[in-house]
């Protein structure tokens, strides 16, 4: 039995599963191809689904660029931000309100439902290059912040005066973020450490009680999501796999992927259940489908 195996037998003997998941760490499960070879640069990233089920990505066809694509694989250009700016992490919040990560201008850009025009939402010189975004239940957007130079990184929260707020600076490379599911607890992962931090939310948005959730002795880390178990998706760069925690830290899963280098990963499809794994040195997305929907996926379509 396998953590992806979606038949009638897990309601069965959910005992005797829990005690397999727990110690399964590879899947039969190959992802596939969702969008064609290149038809994004190797700088896809940060991919995201909006309300309506679209799916997005940074750089379809030239660097700069936001690609929209369809259920069936098909993307056009969105939009096109400011010259000089270079989209990686994108989001939408729960009004639908897109925000994209732009590492080369140290901005947020916000592109409003129903419009195609970039806005500057927030920026900070101290910024060495906004990576990811994620967003609390109360509306708070968390930030990585990595200096891949020297190998060290930032976290900012940014609430509703758009203040960028420093909470904590000198980390590994910050990269992948992400919000539990009950929105009380954020996870940050390390690329170049391989590690990843749990941190408790405060109600003021403020972290505290920072732990080591789990590290990895090899390959890297990138972009990750939460399912509505709070199971963290997380891409394994260079080592072409998706692998799935459970919210202690256990490793239930590790998807197979068909490229090496997963820059990120969403929820979409009908039902939230499809993973769309952005590759860069493919220059696609692939897929796969999961036994859960995605935390944020979900609370965006209740």
């Amino acid at each position: 039995m396998h953590y992806l195996i979606k038949n009638d037998l897990k309601f069965l003997f959910a005992g005797v599963l829990c005690s397999l998941l727990c110690c399964c760490a590879t899947s039969s499960q190959h992802s596939y191809d969702f969008t064609k070879e290149f038809e994004f640069t190797t700088g896809i990233e940060g991919p995201a689904v909006d309300k309506e089920g679209s799916l997005f990505a940074v750089n379809f066809k030239e660097e700069g660029t936001i690609g929209k694509v369809n259920k069936d694989g098909e993307g056009v250009v969105y939009a096109t931000l400011p010259k000089g700016s270079i989209g990686n992490g994108i989001r939408f919040d729960y009004e639908g309100h897109m925000y994209i990560a732009d590492y080369a201008g140290h901005k947020i850009y916000q592109i409003k439902k129903n419009t195609r025009v970039p806005v500057v939402w927030a920026q900070d010189s101290l910024m060495n290059q906004p990576n990811d975004l994620a967003i609390s239940p109360s509306g708070v957007v968390y930030l990585s912040d990595p200096d891949w130079k020297n190998n060290t990184g930032n976290i900012w929260m940014i609430g509703a005066d758009r203040i960028p707020v420093r909470l904590e600076q000198n980390m590994g490379t910050t990269n992948g973020i992400e919000v539990s599911p009950n929105g009380k607890q954020l996870y940050v992962n390390e690329s170049v450490q391989r590690t990843i931090w749990q941190y408790d939310i405060q109600p003021n948005g403020r972290l505290k009680n920072k732990t080591l959730l789990t590290s990895f002795k090899d390959y890297g880390l990138d972009g990750m999501r939460c399912d509505v178990k709070g199971n963290l998706y997380i891409t394994r760069y260079d080592k072409g796999t998706v692998v799935i925690l459970s919210p202690g830290g256990t490793v239930l899963e590790e998807i197979k992927l068909q490229g090496k280098k997963p820059s990120n990963i969403t929820f979409g499809g009908v039902d939230g259940k499809s993973c769309f794994v952005t590759m860069a040195d493919r220059g696609c997305i692939e897929a796969f489908t999961s036994l859960y929907s995605g935390n944020y996926y979900s609370k965006i379509h209740k």
